[in-house]
């Protein structure tokens, strides 16, 4: 059967690039059949198992399965998992894997919905204006950036900041479920609407998430608005920073059944 014109082609020009540039290295055909010459030609034109990329802890081509998340000793290995990650298809469109940042002890992890333009660029959650703002609403309470830890249900970029999908949040979860084990905050905050419905599996409206304490994984969830939609709505504000104040009082040992918006 003849071979694509294409492949025979790349097998010529594979042939041609060896035989000119060997020096005691070149191609013995003496005897060799038709056959015999096209496989060694094709051989040539991979890369032998030494020479493939490893990927970034050693492992050639792991697939990263929830046991290799699960089994994560730290955020930075943690981070590693991500950047090599192809669990779903944005890491085919991303920039940089937005991983999360802030302190590895914090009492308080902030989680928003998945990077955006800005976030994609710089490989930073919650930048921008709307970064800026989050920053202000948590320094309000007594919370510098810095002493909180900030990431997303995404770790990818959707193309134009479209909704996540159910499968890109599923491929996602493990990784934001070995954070929270790994740092073992106090309370979560849910930025904006997806994100609370996704950690609180529903379908009911920010409005009603609002001024109640939550649970995911185990953990305290306060659930409130997304700094990007304050921008664009500053009457809530005020709501945003009394949501806070939940999460101020349950950090002051105030208990969750108190714990309550006024």
């Amino acid at each position: 059967m003849s071979r694509p014109a294409a492949e025979t082609r790349a097998l010529a020009r594979t042939f041609l690039a060896q035989t000119l540039g060997a020096e005691g290295d070149s191609l013995l055909l003496e005897h060799a059949t038709r056959d015999d010459v096209l496989a060694r030609l094709a051989a040539a034109g991979r890369p032998s198992p030494a020479a493939r990329p490893l990927a970034p802890d050693g492992a050639a081509g792991l697939e990263v399965t929830d046991a290799r998340i699960a089994e994560a000793a730290d955020l930075r290995t943690l981070a590693q998992l991500v950047a090599e990650c192809s669990r779903c298809p944005l890491h085919g469109t991303r920039k940089n894997p937005v991983f999360g940042e802030g302190a590895a002890d914090a009492r308080v992890v902030c989680v928003g919905e998945a990077p955006g333009a800005r976030e994609d660029e710089t490989g930073r959650p919650f930048v921008g204006r709307a970064g800026r703002l989050l920053d202000q609403l948590l320094s309000s309470i007594g919370l510098p950036r810095a002493s909180v830890y900030i990431c997303n249900v995404l770790k990818s970029r959707p193309p134009r900041n479209r909704d996540p999908l159910p499968q890109e949040v599923a491929a996602c979860a493990p990784y934001l479920e070995r954070q929270l084990a790994l740092i073992q905050p106090e309370v979560i905050v849910a930025f904006g609407a997806f994100a609370a419905r996704t950690l609180l599996e529903t379908k009911s409206a920010l409005g009603r998430l609002r001024g109640r304490v939550h649970r995911y994984a185990g953990y305290p969830v306060v659930v409130t608005y997304h700094p990007a939609a304050l921008l664009r709505n500053p009457g809530w504000i005020r709501p945003s920073w009394e949501d806070l104040q939940v999460v101020r009082r349950m950090l002051d040992g105030v208990g969750e059944g108190e714990a309550r918006v006024g």
